[in-house]
C-alpha cells in the first residue's frame, strides 16, 4: 500500500509482540479475517525483537512463557533466550497464517475517533487506515526511557558512545572499553555478566540495589523434548505445574508480605556465596521488602560484580563532565569514573505510554489527557470516552511473579466476547465503557493494592505512577483475572449507534 492509499478494515491491531500476535490469532479463530496488524518495525516480535542485548533472556520458565494454543515442545532451556523467543513468535506468525495481515514499517502517528461514522481514523508513517475496532498491543515495555543527564550531548560530541539496553548498538565493540552501566533492573543484571569479561572496566551506577534470586536455568534434555513432542499432555502438565506454583505464591505478594522474609534469606545467601567483600555486600543489600520491586533472577550477576575490573557506585548517574561519569556525592567520594561508553538500563515509559498521546477519543481529548491523573480502564481493557478501543496489557494487568502470557490470553477472551457483543447488536454500533463502571473497577483494584508488597514494601518502583499509585500490576491471581474477563457485561457499557445513542440498562 502506498503512502496515499487508504485501507478500510474491521479491526486494526497495533503491535506485533505477544499481545498483537495473540490478538491476531484469536481474531482468525473467531472467524474474523478483515483485520491488519500495524507494526512500526520491519519484523514481528515486540520487546523480544527490540531487546537483543548480550545475555537477553526471559525470567519466566519457557513452558509458561508461551501460548497455551501453541505449545513449543522444543524449548532449548528452562529459561530461554531472546533469540529462541523471537523465533517462537515467527513460528506463531506462520502457523496461524498471519503474514497477509501484517503491515510492517507502519508506525501509528495518530488515531482519531469519528463520532459520526463510529470508526477510527488511523494515520501511519505509510498510509491511512479506517477501522471499526482498534486493539492497542504496543505493550508497556516498548518505548525506552533515558534520563536527561547534563553533559550527555557533549559526551557524545567528544566521541563517547551512548545507547539504551533496548536499542543495543551491535556495531560498537565494547572490548577494552571503559563502560558505565546505568541502572540495576532486569536488563542490567543480564548485561553486566555478559559484557564484564570483555570490557577494560565496568562501572555500575546503582541507585537502588535489587533483590536477586538464583536462576535455576538448565538445558532441557533431548528426552524431555521428545516426550513433549510425542505425548503433548506432558508439556501441558509441565505448564500447569509451573502455573500452579506461582498461583500459590500470590497471597504473599498481595496480602501477607511478611511471608516473603524466607525468600529474602535465600536471596541474601545467593549474594553471600559470590560476594565476600563486606563493603560490597552492604552496597548490594536492599533496604526494602523483597517483591516491592521486581524480583530478579541471576546466578552470575553477583560473581560478575565481584570481579576486579568492576566497580559499584551506590548512587545514580547525575552528570557527565567530559569523559567523567559523576554520581550523586560528587568527586572525591568515590562517585565518578572515566568512561568511553554509557549504557542505560533505565526502563521504559510504562505509566506514560507514548501511544496515549496519539489517540483522540469521542470527547476530542487524547488518552494521555484522560489518564493525566493516572491510567485506568475497565477490566484492564477499555477506557471511558474511547469507543471500540481495547488495550492488551492495559492498566493493572501486569504481574509480579508469573507469566504475562496468561494475562494476555484472558484479555483475548474478553476481546472475543466484545466482538460477539458488537455482532449481536446488529447494524453499525460501538461500545464505550461507562465512566461509573471504570471508576468502580479501579476503586476495587486500588483498595486491594493497599495491602500488597508493591504498595507497602518500602520502595519506589516503575510499578508506580507520578502520583504514587500502582496502575501497573494486578493484585490477584491469574485465575481471578480470567474469571473477571471471561465475558463482557453490557451493563458496564453504553451502546453507540450512528445518529443516535442507546443506553443499555
Amino acid at each position: 500500500m502506498s503512502q496515499h492509499e487508504h485501507e478500510r478494515v474491521r479491526v486494526a491491531v497495533i503491535g506485533s509482540g505477544f499481545g498483537g500476535l495473540g490478538a491476531a490469532v484469536r481474531l482468525r479463530r473467531e472467524g474474523v479475517t478483515d483485520f491488519v496488524v500495524l507494526e512500526r518495525a520491519d519484523l514481528v516480535g515486540g520487546t523480544w525483537r527490540d531487546n537483543s542485548y548480550p545475555g537477553c533472556a526471559c525470567d519466566v520458565p519457557s513452558h509458561l512463557y508461551s501460548f497455551s494454543f501453541c505449545p513449543n515442545p522444543d524449548w532449548p532451556r528452562t529459561f530461554s533466550g531472546q533469540r529462541h523467543i523471537r523465533a517462537y513468535l515467527e513460528r506463531v506468525t506462520d502457523t496461524f497464517g498471519l503474514r497477509p495481515h501484517l503491515r510492517l514499517g507502519r508506525e501509528v502517528l495518530a488515531a482519531r475517533w469519528d463520532n459520526d461514522e463510529l470508526r477510527w481514523e488511523i494515520e501511519t508513517s505509510r498510509g491511512r487506515f479506517t477501522a471499526d475496532v482498534v486493539i492497542s498491543a504496543t505493550g508497556p515495555l516498548s518505548d525506552p526511557k533515558i534520563p536527561d543527564v547534563p553533559g550527555l550531548a557533549e559526551f557524545q560530541e567528544r566521541g563517547g558512545k551512548v545507547f539504551h539496553s533496548a536499542r543495543w548498538d551491535h556495531d560498537y565493540d565494547l572490548a577494552g572499553k571503559r563502560v558505565a552501566m546505568v541502572g540495576t533492573g532486569a536488563s542490567a543484571i543480564q548485561i553486566v555478566p555478559a559484557i564484564q569479561p570483555r570490557v577494560a572496566r565496568l562501572t555500575l551506577f546503582q541507585r537502588t540495589p535489587p533483590w536477586v534470586m538464583p536462576r535455576m536455568d538448565r538445558a532441557i534434555t533431548g528426552v524431555e523434548r521428545w516426550l513433549h513432542r510425542q505425548l503433548p499432555f506432558t508439556g501441558t502438565a509441565r505448564r500447569g505445574l509451573l502455573w500452579g506454583i506461582r498461583e500459590l505464591q500470590v497471597s504473599a505478594f498481595t496480602k501477607r508480605p511478611d511471608e516473603l522474609r524466607l525468600v529474602e534469606s535465600i536471596a541474601k545467601a545467593n549474594m553471600a556465596r559470590a560476594v565476600k567483600d563486606p563493603e560490597l555486600r552492604a552496597k548490594l543489600t536492599p533496604s526494602y521488602r523483597i517483591g516491592c520491586k521486581r524480583i530478579l533472577l541471576s546466578s552470575d550477576y553477583y560473581p560478575a560484580l565481584a570481579r576486579p575490573n568492576v566497580d559499584v557506585i551506590a548512587a545514580g548517574l547525575t552528570r557527565l563532565d567530559g569523559t567523567r561519569a559523576v554520581a550523586a556525592g560528587g568527586p572525591g567520594e568515590g562517585g565518578e569514573a572515566e568512561v568511553d561508553a554509557v549504557i542505560f538500563g533505565t526502563g521504559f515509559h510504562v505509566t506514560d505510554m507514548p501511544i496515549a498521546d496519539r489517540v483522540v477519543g469521542a470527547d476530542g481529548i487524547t488518552l494521555a489527557e484522560a489518564w493525566k491523573d493516572g491510567m485506568q480502564s475497565l477490566r484492564g481493557a477499555t477506557a471511558a470516552g474511547f469507543p471500540n478501543w481495547m488495550t492488551i496489557i492495559g492498566p493493572n494487568t501486569g504481574l509480579g511473579n508469573s507469566s504475562m502470557i496468561l494475562m494476555i490470553e484472558s484479555q483475548l477472551n474478553y476481546l472475543a466476547d466484545y466482538l460477539r457483543r458488537l455482532d449481536s447488536l446488529g447494524g453499525r454500533a460501538a461500545l464505550t465503557p461507562r465512566a461509573s463502571a471504570v471508576g468502580a473497577w479501579n476503586r476495587r483494584v486500588q483498595a486491594r493494592m493497599e495491602r500488597t508488597v508493591w504498595q507497602a514494601g518500602g520502595c519506589e518502583s516503575w510499578y508506580l505512577d507520578a502520583n504514587g499509585r500502582n496502575t501497573t500490576l494486578w493484585p490477584g491471581t491469574t485465575a481471578e483475572f480470567r474469571r473477571a474477563t471471561r465475558s463482557v457485561d453490557l451493563g458496564e457499557y453504553e451502546v453507540l449507534r450512528v445518529r443516535e445513542k442507546e443506553t443499555v440498562r
